[in-house]
């Protein structure tokens, strides 16, 4: 498959106003994303994600090394002469324009005579069509959203560059807008690039993932190989809950909980309840080793029996559920 977007060996050094105030917030990355594909920049604030989008969009210069869009360099180009367009958290769409004044908006900037009919296509293609006339003020979150999406998609971009999309929506929306996000990104075929620090956002719509740290990629790969298989010990934690005992993680759906100690090749732990946490789908019990390591049994909520504080039970594993990292250090 064709590569849209390529970053090579990209760093970017903020100077230092004073001699502790300079830092490296993206650190030597490379990494190539494949056209048509919805690609994620997942890790915690502060990790670099965001600037990485600003180096892509134009809005910040790379200190080093090279951006390349659709095979040719970008990173010296100015925001408005590279291919891609920005939605951004807060939307910023402009409150005194309707919905369709705010889609045409960049298609007017730009110079563009006949405009009617890509504006008509692209608010039938983000379900907005009837809402021409309404200002973003008369809008849902989510409608809103797809306000700033349509805004971008009319322009037809290479890749189109999503900033935290969804965190200013409700729980129940964003999962909603979710399933929208991604059946539109499949239906227009446009290469996106979602940054994100939310797991599960980044885990049910990526075709890929990049998880970022401390301004470097810690791994890249398809949310199945991210999450069962984490190249290091920050990706496996940040990836969902994660049970370390020594070098050893073993998520809590694979951890077992019983009474009596179980028999054949598990591997077993004795341990102490702490507490009990029904979730709904299913019942999280904390338990305490004897080295003092908490341990997470997670089970469907049908096959639990009451657990107590206090109660003396066996923590086991299968060996193949293991991963193994070293310990970080002090």
């Amino acid at each position: 498959m064709t590569n849209i977007l390529e970053l090579r060996g990209v760093s970017k050094r903020y100077t230092a106003q004073t001699p502790t105030s300079g830092h490296t917030a993206v650190d030597n990355i490379s990494l190539d994303i494949r056209k048509g594909e919805l690609f994620s920049l997942l890790g915690p604030s502060g990790c670099g994600k965001t600037t990485t989008l600003r180096l892509i969009a134009g809005f910040e210069e790379p200190t080093a090394g090279e951006i390349l869009l659709a095979g040719k360099r970008i990173d010296s180009l100015k925001p408005y002469e590279r291919n891609v367009t920005t939605v951004f958290q807060s939307y910023a769409l402009f409150p005194h324009l309707t919905v369709q004044a705010n889609i045409e908006f960049g298609l007017r900037r730009h110079g563009i005579a006949d405009i009617a009919k890509p504006v008509r296509d692209v608010m039938d293609l983000v379900q907005l069509t009837g809402k021409e006339s309404r200002f973003p003020s008369q809008l849902s979150g989510g409608e809103r959203q797809r306000v700033a999406l349509a805004r971008s998609l009319v322009l037809s971009p290479d890749v189109l560059l999503l900033d935290e999309p969804l965190s200013a929506l409700d729980p129940l929306l964003r999962k909603q807008v979710r399933a929208e996000l991604k059946a539109l990104q499949r239906r227009v075929g446009v290469t996106f690039l979602l940054i994100t620090h939310d797991q599960e956002e980044a885990l049910s719509l990526s075709d890929r993932i990049a998880v970022m740290h401390a301004g470097r990629i810690e791994q890249i790969g398809t949310p199945e190989e991210i999450y069962l298989q984490p190249a290091t010990r920050f990706v496996a934690s940040f990836l969902g809950a994660m049970n370390w005992i020594g070098p050893v993680g073993v998520r809590p759906e694979v951890t077992n909980i019983a009474r009596e100690r179980p028999n054949g090749s598990s591997v077993v732990h004795a341990a102490t309840v702490d507490t009990t946490t029904f979730l709904g789908n299913c019942v999280q019990v904390r338990t305490k080793l004897a080295s003092g390591e908490s341990v997470i049994a997670e089970l469907p909520r049908h096959e639990v029996r009451p657990f107590d504080p206090g109660d003396q039970v066996h923590i086991s594993w299968q060996p193949k559920d293991e991963l193994n990292f070293p310990e970080p250090r002090e």
